[in-house]
């Protein structure tokens, strides 16, 4: 599942080619894929068609795009595990998974969304101070000017449970997945079943920077992707996977140690770590 860097490259690229431009067809080729959008393609349509999108705004790894005339709703879009936001000419050939396109009234691109395992989509949604209401419960992310650390890193201790699980939850922290956890833990040197409540506020707010820096430098490089399912709105892959100190790297040194990276199960997904750097937690007596 694209984490916020991927999905920060996705909203710059919408930002750039879809905002202030009128919108003259909506074509919903796949209707589940806007099933969470009250009244459906012809209620998306109609709001849709001769509007505008302001900007391109983002919370963790949700987007969303105001509309300029209708000021209180948005067009939110939820990548899931699979969607993609391509900008593409309009000659260029439909892509196996088109589900939405929406074409503008000019030659430039138009906006695709793709998505193969139809569980992202697109929605209309109400604006509350600015925030679509279906979100308004996922928190701040590390990269938001708003983001309090020492806030959060209150809230992480007050979790009692593991450093990792309280990392992934979006309502404590927004943006933070699996790959970028995995790294975080790693520059800090803290295994990802250590408990919340015994860490320091210091140790919590040097994770959560950690996090902060991990995710600035794959933003810098385009994301992490993997396969061909995380692209940009050019449809060009990230390579962030090559600067990966913990996350894939089963069996290989630690950059810090030389010790074999492990890979271990943690809620039902692989985690990784290095041994030695991250020493598992002890059992309590």
């Amino acid at each position: 599942m694209p984490e916020l860097p991927e999905v920060e490259v996705v909203r710059r690229g919408i930002d750039r080619w879809a905002t202030n431009r009128t919108i003259a067809t909506v074509d919903v080729r796949y209707p589940r894929s806007v099933r969470r959008s009250p009244g459906g393609a012809p209620r998306l349509r109609s709001q849709l068609v001769g509007d505008s999108f302001r900007c391109a705004s983002r919370r963790g790894k949700y987007l969303w795009l105001p509309l300029v005339d209708n000021d209180d709703a948005a067009l939110v879009v939820h990548l899931g595990m699979s969607g993609q936001v391509l900008m593409q000419p309009q000659r260029a050939d439909d892509e196996k998974h088109l589900r939405v396109r929406i074409r503008f009234d000019d030659d430039e691109r138009e906006m695709r969304f793709v998505d193969q395992r139809t569980f992202g989509g697109m929605y209309l949604d109400e604006l509350h101070d600015g925030v679509p209401v279906t979100i308004a419960h996922i928190a701040r992310d590390p990269l938001d000017p708003k983001f309090d650390d020492a806030a959060t890193a209150r809230a992480i201790r007050r979790k009692d449970t593991e450093i990792k699980r309280v990392l992934l939850d979006q309502s404590v922290v927004s943006g933070i997945g699996n790959i970028y956890a995995d790294e975080a833990l790693w520059r800090a040197r803290l295994h990802g079943r250590r408990p919340t409540s015994p860490l320091t506020s210091r140790q919590v707010i040097d994770l959560l920077d950690h996090a902060r820096d991990v995710m600035t430098s794959a933003l810098d490089q385009g994301g992490t992707s993997f396969d061909s399912l995380y692209v940009n709105v050019n449809g060009e892959s990230g390579y962030f996977d090559r600067s990966l100190d913990a996350y894939g790297r089963e069996g290989e040194p630690c950059r810090r140690c030389g010790a074999p990276i492990r890979r271990e199960a943690f809620m039902n997904r692989s985690s990784y770590r290095c041994p030695r750097c991250q020493r598992s937690p002890r059992a309590p007596r």
